[in-house]
């Protein structure tokens, strides 16, 4: 067949594409993933864009059409501007901007069909009526999927996961299925002339629905459970020590949240018979002007606690709560100051010894948060809660993120508190309440009276009743993880924090029980409204399937494009996390998906992902993950519509282990591995940013601040071999010219060496082997060897290029950081580097007194100081000004002294990169950040200088 270039292996905007995703990141009205949480998602921007540019002509494919490279270079000049508009979050339902989008997508497919017509299953694989379907057979979160069908793809999502599987349903499967439907609701067909006069587009006759469907649980669910909930009246005896509550005197105020902390006796024998709290904080709210905190007062033998308005006499006691100060762990018995180590903690609650104290409550009040103290009368009566029918599966014995098994908590429902677990129940009934109701009022609205479910193809009555009722238990979800003793309190926001906040269940100790009925944070209005809205960035048009399938085992990618976005490694246990959802889940939709449903919980056995605990060692568990993942490519490359390449993110930095090959990467090592046994080759790699700019990216974490993803294609069969010398001397030719595209595509330094791994197995796929002078064949630990030697030498050679004053900073910086060396070793290394000491100090980077030297500080550099008239300005200089006014400024600031540098400001991006990776080797975390931070901002600072007026003369005052 006639193979045809792709965009995709030529070019990308990566800057548009990564501007938009970070974006994205931000956005929580209006977006799908509002509907049901799932971990790790890629943002619609990223997917929307990577699987447009997988579809469509790279210009030098059409040489008839572009034939010089400057018209090649014009054409994705306008490929990249439909791009540009394709990503922006305003457009994602921009009908004219898809237009133009899906026009390109099917100009570039009749070309392919045209050039592939004498090929034996043209009929079938190359119709120029028809488009190919998509398929993503890890489809999780369900971005890729409805971003293919955003496209104009047919969309097929499959995952093992029963929760991945029902989001995807709702995703891309549901909404097209009843698309353009008006509501069934009675609400909305009383009024006949608006209801039909109406054009119910997409999918809001169904938005329509949930929202009254949603409204009716909440209702129902208030008369039932409401007294459960009381309001605070505010009485005399409050106000008195509290003159700020002299405003609500005699009002009765609804509570928020009510905040906990768990409590266990102390280990001190004179207190032995009183359960003491464990608190993390006293601090309600540390908001300017608004700080309120707990103050507990021990009596004698008992304690209570006191709440106040304002800032405490003593903020570091305060903010430490009863945590040890010292140990950062180990908390003290509030009563006799005794430790109270985690072994007696977890011997306690195992034997069912751990309790819980009201510490404090929360209320709504005229402008903002009322913190009130809690009363013996409020703590007994919302302790009157008996749950029944409760989910009751037990907890993985053990789970990547999971630490609670460690203090008695067996089972999900250990999770809850009464309260809490009362709730879920009561709306996980009221939906099936609900599914009843709808069925009967989309019968009485005319609706076809289909006796077929969702789950055999219905399309009837029955079927979309069944369809609002899966949105209706993704509210049950979401109250779940805004409704668990798992939640805290976060007092900078005053707000409380969800359980998963990330990929984990840690555990907490002062928690946060929310009220479901108020219109706050955690509350069954604010996250029902944001559900609803999420409706608004679905797709609509063509059909979509949500599949339950094993990746390894399927069959549905067969003649289809395919994009994905596989487990990392050991990053993520998405069956074991899910499990949180799918109790209840289950609890409300077993009746409607009897086989999706039918196990007690999410299905593990098959689970890609390599976890020591569930295959016995670490090394079985690599093992488990190498063969599945191998299998998983294997099909993936027999199946795959074989005129488009595959493409794979993967975003996991696997820490790295040292061995006798060097140092290697055991999750990139594994995963490529896997790759290239499936007969892969690499043929274009492109660093995505998924994660938001304050994302804290330490080293030695695991998880990378970009997607790379991998564009991938059969390997051919005339693939050659090579010897090592070869595969070294094209990786000493290639992967320089790879680095700078990175750089200049702004690739965050922390993801650089990961993403520079794809450029350089680009280069080793391309072969069948790679072989030594042994004629053995080269593994893929020691090809990533070889290549992370190739990048520090790259890295290293690009140091030629800065002036003589900075080279000398970066040899000096490497082996004393900031601190101070002998002057006659800094003497001598100036020498060598064409410069000198005293120069350095005069140039101002460097102090000298009492026969020794060190690099001056950013914070250490004169505020009167004024680039234009600097004589000497060293990139080391402008770097650390930089990171100095961006620390105390931010980026406006740091834009401001951009504009000013002129030109002179390029090549402090590039030393930051050199500076990063000389801190990531050395282990200096603190100033890594800095300079990670100056490139991830480099962008927006880049794009602020450009708007700046210019610079009057005269002293800089505020570039420090």
């Amino acid at each position: 067949m006639s193979r045809r270039k792709k965009l995709i292996e030529v070019a990308l905007p990566l800057e548009a594409i990564n501007a938009a995703a970070v974006r994205e990141k931000s956005i929580r009205h209006g977006h799908p993933s509002t509907l049901h949480l799932w971990w790790a998602r890629r943002p619609l921007a990223a997917a929307r864009a990577v699987i447009f540019a997988q579809l469509v002509d790279d210009p030098s494919a059409n040489p008839d059409l572009f034939p010089t490279e400057h018209e090649q270079q014009q054409e994705r000049d306008r490929l990249f501007g439909i791009i540009q508009d394709l990503v922006q979050w305003e457009n994602t339902t921009n009908p004219q901007v898809l237009a133009a989008a899906r026009a390109e997508i099917w100009q570039s497919w009749r070309r392919t069909c045209a050039h592939n017509a004498q090929h034996p299953r043209a009929a079938e694989l190359f119709n120029p009526a028809n488009l190919p379907p998509f398929h993503d057979p890890f489809a999780g979160g369900g971005a890729l999927p409805l971003e293919a069908q955003r496209l104009g793809l047919e969309s097929h999502a499959s995952d093992l996961n029963p929760v991945a599987v029902l989001i995807n349903k709702a995703m891309i499967e549901i909404p097209t299925t009843f698309a353009g439907m008006p509501p069934a609701n009675p609400e909305a067909r009383k009024d006949h002339h608006h209801l039909f006069a109406q054009q119910w587009n997409a999918a809001q006759g169904l938005a329509h629905d949930v929202r009254h469907y949603g409204q009716w649980m909440r209702e129902q669910a208030e008369q039932r459970i409401g007294h459960l909930y009381p309001t605070i009246h505010v009485t005399h005896a409050m106000v008195a020590d509290r003159p700020d509550l002299q405003p609500y005197l005699g009002r009765q105020l609804t509570p928020i949240a009510w905040l906990w902390a768990r409590t266990v006796k102390s280990p001190n024998p004179a207190f032995s018979h009183i359960h003491v709290p464990l608190v993390s904080s006293f601090f309600l709210s540390t908001k300017p002007g608004k700080e309120a905190y707990v103050q507990p007062v021990v009596d004698g033998d008992s304690y209570h606690f006191r709440v106040h308005a304002g800032k405490p006499d003593n903020p570091e006691i305060t903010k430490n709560g009863t945590k040890s100060a010292g140990s950062g762990s180990n908390f003290l018995c509030l009563m006799s100051g005794t430790p109270i180590p985690f072994e007696f903690i977890r011997a306690e609650a195992k034997n069912g010894n751990m309790g819980a104290r009201l510490m404090a409550v929360v209320a709504e009040g005229d402008r903002g948060r009322v913190y009130l103290a809690p009363t013996q009368e409020m703590e007994e009566r919302i302790r009157h809660a008996h749950p029944k029918d409760v989910p009751d599966t037990p907890l993985p014995a053990k789970a990547l993120g999971f630490r609670v098994q460690e203090y008695g908590m067996t089972r999900w429902r250990d999770l809850f508190t009464p309260r809490q677990l009362v709730a879920l129940t009561t709306f996980s009934d009221l939906v099936a309440e609900a599914r009843t109701q709808i069925e009967r009022d989309a019968a009485a609205a005319g609706m076809p009276n289909d006796p077929r479910g969702l789950d055999t193809g219905g399309t009837g009555a029955k079927a979309y009743a069944e369809a609002v009722s899966i949105y209706l238990s993704f509210l049950v979800s979401q109250l779940a993880n805004h409704g668990s003793s798992m939640c805290g309190w976060h007092s900078a926001n005053t707000q409380m924090r969800n359980v998963f906040a990330r990929q984990a269940i840690p555990m907490v100790w002062d928690y946060a029980e929310s009220n479901p009925f108020c219109d706050s944070s955690g509350s069954f209005n604010n996250l029902f409204e944001r559900q609803v809205q999420g409706f608004e960035a679905l797709g609509e048009g063509m059909p979509g399937k949500g599949h339950q399938a094993d990746a390894a085992r399927q069959a549905i990618s067969s003649g289809k494009i395919i994009s994905t976005d596989p487990p990392y490694y050991d990053n993520i246990g998405y069956a074991d996390l899910s499990d949180f959802f799918y109790v209840w889940l289950r609890r409300s939709l077993r009746g409607v998906f009897p086989g999706l449903l039918a196990t007690l919980t999410v299905p593990k056995t098959e689970e890609l992902v390599a976890t020591p605990y569930r295959h016995g060692t670490k090394k079985k568990a690599e093992e488990f993950f190498l063969d599945g993942m191998t299998e998983v490519m294997e099909q993936l490359a027999k199946q795959a519509h074989p005129a488009f390449p595959v493409t794979i993110y993967y975003a996991f930095k696997q820490s790295e282990n040292q061995g006798t090959g060097g140092v290697a990467s055991t999750g990139w090592e594994t995963f490529l591995d896997a790759v290239i046994r499936s007969g892969f080759t690499i043929s274009g790699t492109w660093p995505v940013r998924t994660e938001m700019k304050n994302r804290q990216v330490a080293m030695g974490t695991n998880a990378l601040a970009s997607s790379i993803v991998l564009v991938c294609r059969k390997r051919p069969a005339e693939a050659g071999a090579a010897t090592r010398r070869e595969f070294l001397e094209v990786l000493k030719r290639e992967l320089p010219l790879a680095l700078r595209h990175f750089q200049g595509s702004n690739i965050a330094p922390v993801d650089l060496a990961q993403g520079a791994i794809g450029p350089g197995m680009a280069i080793y796929t391309r072969y069948s082997k790679v072989l030594d002078a042994d004629g053995k064949a080269l593994t893929v630990r020691e090809a990533l060897a070889m290549i992370n030697q190739t990048l520090d030498e790259a890295l290293a050679e690009q140091e030629g290029a800065f002036d003589a004053d900075s080279r000398w900073a970066l040899a000096w910086f490497e082996q004393q950081g900031f601190g101070e060396g002998e002057y006659g070793i800094a003497e001598t290394l100036s020498t060598a580097k064409n410069t000198s000491i005293r120069g350095m100090v005069e140039a101002g980077i460097v102090a000298s007194k009492g026969g020794k030297v060190r690099l001056l500080r950013p914070t250490e550099f004169p505020s009167n100081w004024d680039p234009a008239t600097d004589q000497r300005l060293p990139a080391w200089e402008v770097v650390h000004r930089l990171v100095g006014v961006l620390e105390s400024g931010g980026e406006p600031a740091a834009a401001e002294l951009v504009a000013a540098l002129g030109a002179r400001a390029e090549a402090a991006r590039e030393l930051a990169y050199r500076l990063y990776t000389i801190c990531e080797r050395k282990k200096r975390a603190a100033e890594g950040g800095w300079y990670n931070g100056l490139v991830q901002s480099w962008p927006e600072v880049a794009r602020l200088a450009r708007q700046a007026p210019p610079q009057a003369a005269g002293v800089q005052e505020s570039f420090l």
